[in-house]
């Protein structure tokens, strides 16, 4: 019997509640760990009590926006993840497939070069983003006619364009500045400052996704399954479209480009036997968060003080357990 079989066994809604508290459990581990050592019973006085304090300040101003930057973070991107995915009906396809990461990249590395400040290079980064979006769907979406090949050329077009527009741009950056720019490519949670832009997507995305999980599972029969069952497939596409890119949109914002989350969870939720929408977008939002709040601990206490881009750990993570995971898929 498969592993996958053998989780297909346990009620659903058991392991909702086994993710959720996998969740729990590693915002609490965030919060506990870091370059000054803060105790458990520090971290919960912390949490319960008002009283000033070194460990108050730590836990309050520090850790806690980034723990929830992160977890917001990873359940927009394994969301994003797990809706392109159906909708290209190809196993590979991630957040960033579609170019959104390319101008997002150009932009904020545009801004940087120019030296504009930190709202600027968001602002300029968000707008390389919905330019990026705008492109592909204009360029897929002709006449009524929507052409998921096209569409997926389109961006893969655009991404090798931005990825030479990027290159080009570190190579005329002074040498002040490449590191900053390096860090951004690479995905560093350090850098977010407010998290709850980035959970009020992540909730109403979701949201929007659970209505529709029962129109998901027809669509991943194929296009003509499901219009044989009375789906409006055409609208249908085109919200997944933009509910998957207005996610990787938010987690771009929040941290820059963090790779292999989109790819490797919602696999990781479908080899444990789980292929209904209705169950397997709100798992996949729970471990796509778990997995990076506890990537980005890792990330700042390995080799602390000094701190690594949460992306390089996704990394260095994510190809081994998706080599796994393939390994033991039946």
């Amino acid at each position: 019997m498969t592993s996958g079989a053998a989780f297909a066994k346990y009620p659903y809604p058991l392991l909702l509640v086994l993710f959720g508290l996998l969740a729990m459990g590693s915002l609490f581990i965030g919060l506990l760990f870091g370059s000054v050592h803060i105790p458990v019973t520090g971290v919960v006085q912390a949490l319960l009590s008002s009283t000033e304090s070194i460990s108050h300040q730590i836990i309050w101003q520090l850790r806690l926006p980034r723990v929830l930057a992160a977890f917001a973070c990873g359940g927009l991107l394994a969301l994003a993840g797990a809706l392109l995915q159906v909708l290209l009906r190809n196993p590979l396809a991630d957040p960033y497939i579609l170019g959104v990461s390319g101008g997002a990249a150009v932009g904020a590395l545009l801004a940087m070069l120019l030296g504009w400040g930190t709202l600027l290079t968001n602002l300029t980064s968000l707008g390389g983003a919905l330019a990026a979006v705008a492109i592909v769907f204009g360029l897929s979406f002709r006449a009524g006619n929507w052409n998921l090949y096209r569409l997926l050329l389109t961006g893969v077009v655009l991404s090798a364009g931005c990825g030479a527009l990027t290159t080009l741009i570190l190579t005329l950056a002074p040498a002040s500045d490449v590191k900053g720019m390096l860090f951004w490519l690479m995905g560093d949670v350090s850098r977010a400052e407010e998290p709850l832009p980035a959970w009020i997507t992540l909730i109403l995305v979701s949201a929007v996704s659970l209505l529709f999980s029962g129109s998901l599972n027809v669509l991943a029969l194929g296009q003509m399954k499901a219009r044989t069952l009375g789906v409006a497939v055409l609208p249908l596409q085109i919200g997944i479209y933009f509910c998957a890119s207005l996610a990787t949109v938010a987690a771009l914002m929040l941290a820059g480009v963090i790779g292999f989350v989109g790819l490797i969870v919602p696999h990781a939720v479908r080899l444990l036997g789980i292929s209904n929408f209705r169950w397997l977008l709100p798992l996949a939002v729970l471990l796509g968060g778990s997995f990076l709040t506890l990537a980005d601990t890792l990330a700042r206490t390995l080799w602390a003080p000094q701190q690594l881009p949460v992306g390089v750990l996704t990394a260095l993570l994510g190809v081994p357990m998706l080599l796994l995971l393939l390994s033991r898929k039946p």
